[in-house]
């Protein structure tokens, strides 16, 4: 049995619980979280620090599911110390903080709607992409924006924190330079610093265009979907709550858990062989955190009373 270590026992923490339960091969050796939230497997050590984690149990396999910042530092300090691991997205807020460290290639973000049903065959391929949309559609509540996600600098973000998984598997598919950017972001309901709903239109080179649509105040069934438009006329669709049905039908999505399974085998079997085309790698991460930047920075505010604020 391979022996995993889970960093962060909060919202986050407990899905990757819930996965890890049925993984083959993987039982949790220790949980790393001074108030851990989410209910643990029976007898499971506690660790204030991982720090303190990492030197009892060295794990084969490390899960990083804590806040931006805390998260890189805990990733790069398990990576040296030997182990596989996985870190939840955005791992940090500062792309400048991604520059290449030796250990960095033992990392890779948990992006695990990159394994839905098709997705590596295209990530295999790299297909020309004209065109891509993302679209993200959900409903948070104000009591989601709590804690460390009610501050810009320790949460983002909805590009950060919501449409990252769709707009980070069309970034890898539209590889080339943002030349330009049209945004609107919108603040509605007065969530701590978080913004309602984000609008962006990108011009990258060679005339390509990325466009993005997320909103968190969306009644109705949840979405987060990216449609990709190929140079040879094809229109692809990779659908789901979150991408789980990738190309393929809806109705046979596999669940969240089915698809971090892939991801944990993905990462361990990393150690010995070429990386599977579905993970993403920490240093591919900067990429898409700089867009991210630049849209925000360049975006036009708009407030609940209707006023623009540049």
């Amino acid at each position: 049995m391979k022996r995993v270590l889970l960093v962060g026992a909060g919202e986050v923490g407990a899905k990757h619980l819930d996965a890890l339960a049925g993984a083959d091969g993987l039982t949790v050796a220790g949980v790393a979280d001074p108030f851990p939230r989410a209910a643990l497997p029976p007898n499971t050590p506690v660790f204030a620090s991982w720090h303190a984690a990492l030197a009892a149990l060295s794990p084969q396999l490390v899960v990083v599911a804590a806040p931006p910042g805390i998260a890189l530092a805990a990733a790069r300090g398990a990576a040296a110390a030997g182990a596989m691991v996985v870190v939840e997205k955005p791992a940090t807020l500062d792309p400048a903080a991604l520059a290449p460290q030796p250990g960095d290639e033992r990392i890779f973000v948990g992006f695990q709607p990159h394994f839905a049903p098709g997705l590596d065959g295209l990530l295999a391929r790299l297909p020309a992409v004209e065109r891509a949309e993302v679209v993200l559609a959900v409903q948070r509540d104000p009591g989601y924006f709590r804690d460390w996600r009610r501050a810009y600098a320790t949460a983002g973000g909805v590009l950060h924190q919501q449409a990252i998984h769709g707009l980070t598997l069309a970034l890898r598919l539209l590889s080339s330079a943002v030349e330009t950017v049209d945004a609107e972001v919108a603040h509605l309901r007065g969530l701590a610093e978080s913004e309602d709903r984000v609008t962006a239109d990108l011009t990258l080179a060679g005339g390509r265009t990325l466009h993005v649509a997320a909103s968190i105040d969306q009644p109705g069934p949840p979405r987060h979907e990216v449609f990709l438009h190929l140079a040879d006329g094809r229109r692809l669709a990779v659908r789901g709550r979150n991408l789980e049905a990738g190309l393929g039908d809806p109705a046979d999505a596999p669940t969240h858990e089915q698809l971090r399974r892939r991801m944990y085998s993905a990462v361990l079997n990393a150690a010995w062989q070429p990386p599977h085309p579905c993970l993403f790698p920490l240093s591919a991460l900067r990429r898409p955190l700089e867009v991210i930047d630049r849209v925000y920075r360049d975006a036009r505010r708009v407030r609940a009373t209707g006023a623009v604020a540049a």
